[in-house]
């Protein structure tokens, strides 16, 4: 059993040593690349030794901003009368940087008074996060010792050194061992550099020497701004501070807890933190094994590029070759049919020289006496002389000596190679919310930014938010290898909304998804239908577009005539528009725009037995009050027995939507998610409307937002239709569904309607 225990104490040991050992890039300082030596602890919660923030500081330019050396009265590295070997690797500044220095604001000289500048911010260049931080006006007498760290780092000397030695901390590397130690210098040293900070005659020689350790720190932190230990944390600042530091101008306001509450609230977040970290080894080894495979992965594919990238380099070099080759040889080509016919031209001209060539033949010929056989031999001589002569007459060279014509224009080559680079990955696609919509299916449309990489094609991703929820991620529906900047999603469900998002790719990969975008789907089934204009319609006053699906209603004499009587009566006509299909079950759903400019439209549903009948012959209308919704507006209101209206008509005009207070009251009109009855609201849009056959109700939308704006009861006894009325000028565009011509633009008159 002793044996067995002995062994497990000699595993603790080794694995404690072990993990010691593992943590030791931990204890490195970033600038000196060394073991820690009195860690300051910098805004940016990085450490660096006290020594190296000096010398960093020094190199910067910063002088008399090193420290407070009351902050540690008896450190060698706070004391500047004394150098040590280490220190004495150090780089200065120099004087004329010195003199700059101290003329532009840092410390004083003669004939400037202290105080006259503002002070200056010292800032401080980490060497971890690569970043200048700020250190106020005191430097680094502003900042606390990281006695935790310290007493890591000496746990650590301990548990790795052999023998237990401890090491000077003063010395050149590699250290010599310490032989002393000094309760007043807090540092143990070797021989040497205990002499070298204990010069005979000074006060520091007094000190008595004491064997070698490293727990020489002080007992608790102490704020650097009062010399007082810090009892309390302030969380704005996230800074520990003390008594005095609570009353200060500069912590008012602030949140300040205890020290106990902070150390202890501290605690918990690093045990739960570092319990889950150890509670997960299996997941931190699988993803190192990921790591270590993506490394390798990342080596090899690298290793393939730079192969790809040389070959197609080669062959931009042969085909450049080629070209260098093919171009040469046709220059070639050409040099040598103009010296061709340049050496044909010299030989003809020296062939002109007295007594040589062609004249002294000439000449010879001249001498012959025999009549005949002079005519037959200068017969071809004359010919050859005559053309001769021409060619001296008229001289130009047979062939240019330029080559002009072979220089080659390489200004948007040499671009293209300037320009030349690595494909990148399309941008973010941008999501036209103008054109994208739901209706019986949804249109997505999207386009790339300015200056991105084109894409092949997309990825359209969409899911429904309302969805229920499943265990995991949110999961995505995908469109694949999308071609084109547009897309269709068919049989959406109805009354959802969805959330779709888009992201290109190329050659070089997946870029960006897009922002995403919410749409929500009408509650209903779309209903597909046309206008029929055979019932009470009036062929002079009304139009139909040729697709049925736009109507326009132009005013005519009537409404002249009325705006003659307007204080005495008026005499209108109404214009009625059906729909060629009647509901007969269900729940049904349909949107349509009204012009803007439209006088007075009516849009809704009703009864198709009761709308032929009212409106087979259409009459005029004698009053303004006068109202196509079966009574709604009228001496209704007097009945005593209440009945479900046969039509259900929304009031559109000039730009707005009329909620009338009569037809609330009497049809039982309700505002829902939107504003009361008994008021007008800005025309949307497109308007949808709803019917529900079952439960005999109307609902009106706005069909952009699906923002319910009014809904009222319907007798649906019989078949119900869609039913449109005009007084006055105005146009009607149904919406069109989508899957057929998602684009579509139809014009009516002035009145432009874009899906």
């Amino acid at each position: 059993m002793e044996v067995g225990a002995a062994g497990g104490r000699s595993r603790g040991r080794k694995t404690a040593r072990t993990s010691m050992k593992n943590m030791e890039k931990e204890l490195l300082c970033p600038v000196c690349q060394e073991m820690y030596k009195q860690p300051l602890v910098l805004p940016c919660t990085h450490n660096v030794c006290q020594a190296c923030a000096r010398e960093v500081l020094g190199q910067q330019g910063y002088v008399g901003h090193g420290g407070d050396p009351s902050s540690e009265p008896t450190s060698p590295a706070s004391t500047p009368s004394t150098r040590s070997p280490r220190l004495s690797r150090r780089t200065l500044p120099k004087p004329d940087r010195l003199d700059r220095l101290l003329k532009s604001g840092f410390g004083t000289y003669p004939g400037r008074k202290r105080g006259a500048l503002q002070p200056q911010v010292i800032t401080f260049p980490c060497p971890a996060c690569q970043g200048d931080v700020e250190l106020g006006e005191r430097g680094l007498a502003g900042l606390f010792r990281n006695l935790t760290l310290e007493r890591v780092v000496e746990r650590y000397r301990q548990s790795v050194s052999v023998g237990g030695a401890i090491l000077c901390q003063l010395c050149k590397p590699p250290p010599l061992e310490a032989t002393k130690g000094c309760t007043e210098c807090r540092a143990t040293f070797c021989n040497e550099c205990f002499k070298l900070f204990h010069p005979w005659g000074t006060q520091k020689a007094q000190h008595e020497p004491t064997l070698p350790t490293l727990s020489f720190r002080p007992k608790g932190l102490m704020c650097p701004d009062h010399k007082e230990e810090v009892t309390h944390y302030c969380k704005t600042c996230q800074r520990l501070v003390c008594q005095l530091c609570r009353v200060r101008r500069t912590h008012s306001g602030h949140k300040i807890t205890p020290v106990l509450s902070a150390y202890q609230a501290l605690k918990d977040k690093l045990t739960k933190s570092l319990t889950y970290i150890l509670g997960n080894q299996d997941t931190v080894q699988t993803q190192i094994c990921e790591l270590e495979e993506t490394v390798r992965h990342t080596e090899v594919s690298g290793q393939q590029a730079k192969e790809e990238v040389s070959q197609l380099v080669r062959g931009l070099g042969a085909v450049l070759e080629e070209k260098r080759t093919s171009l040469l040889q046709a220059i070639e080509e050409c040099q040598q049919e103009r010296l061709a016919r340049l050496s044909a031209q010299l030989q003809e001209h020296r062939s002109l020289l007295d007594g040589s060539g062609l004249v002294g033949y000439a000449q010879e010929v001249l001498k012959e006496t025999d009549q005949p056989c002079f005519v037959q031999a200068a017969k071809q001589l004359h010919n050859r002389i005559a053309r001769a002569t021409e060619a001296l007459q008229m001289f130009r060279p047979a062939a240019s000596s330029s080559f002009r014509h072979c220089q080659l224009d390489v200004g948007r080559e040499m671009k293209l190679l300037t320009e030349l680079n690595f494909l990148r990955v399309p941008e973010a696609p941008v999501i036209d919310t103008q054109r994208t919509f739901a209706y019986d299916q949804i249109f997505l449309c999207w386009r790339l930014p300015p200056h991105s990489p084109p894409a092949w094609h997309y990825t359209v991703e969409f899911r429904r938010t309302d969805a229920p929820a499943q265990p995991g991620p949110a999961r995505w529906q995908r469109r694949e290898e999308v071609r084109g900047t547009s897309a269709l999603l068919e049989n959406p469900d109805t009354g959802s909304v969805y959330v779709l998002r888009v992201r290109g790719c190329n050659k070089a990969g997946y870029g960006e998804y897009s922002e995403d975008v919410h749409l929500h789907t009408p509650p209903a089934p779309v209903l597909h239908f046309f206008l029929d204009g055979r019932w009470g319609t009036s062929r002079e006053r009304l139009a139909i577009s040729k697709d049925q699906r736009a109507v326009r209603s132009v005013p005519g004499l009537p409404l002249l005539l009325a705006a003659e009587r307007l204080l005495t009566g008026c005499h209108l006509s109404v214009d009625v528009v059906l729909g060629d299909v009647a509901v007969t079950q269900g729940r049904s759903y349909w949107a349509c725009a009204v012009d803007p400019a439209s006088y007075l439209v009516k849009v809704g549903v009703g009864l198709e037995s009761k709308l032929q009948e009212s409106f087979q012959g259409a009459p005029d209308v004698i009053s303004p009050r006068y109202d196509p919704d079966s009574g709604h507006d009228s001496g209704a209101e007097d009945a005593t027995v209440e009945a479900l209206p046969p039509f259900a008509f929304l009031t559109v005009g000039m730009g707005k939507v009329l909620l009338g207070p009569a037809a609330s009251a009497h049809a039982g009109l309700t505002g829902r998610d939107g504003p009361a009855a008994g008021c007008t609201v800005p025309l949307p849009p497109r308007l949808g409307i709803c019917l529900d056959y079952e439960r005999g109700r109307v609902s009106f939308l706005d069909a952009v937002s699906f923002r319910g704006l009014l809904e009222c009861p319907l007798d649906c006894s019989g078949p119900v239709c869609p039913a449109f009325c005009f007084i006055g000028g105005g146009a009607v565009q149904l919406q069109e569904p989508v899957g057929t011509k998602p684009e579509r633009k139809v014009t009516i008159g002035g009145f432009a309607k874009l899906d």
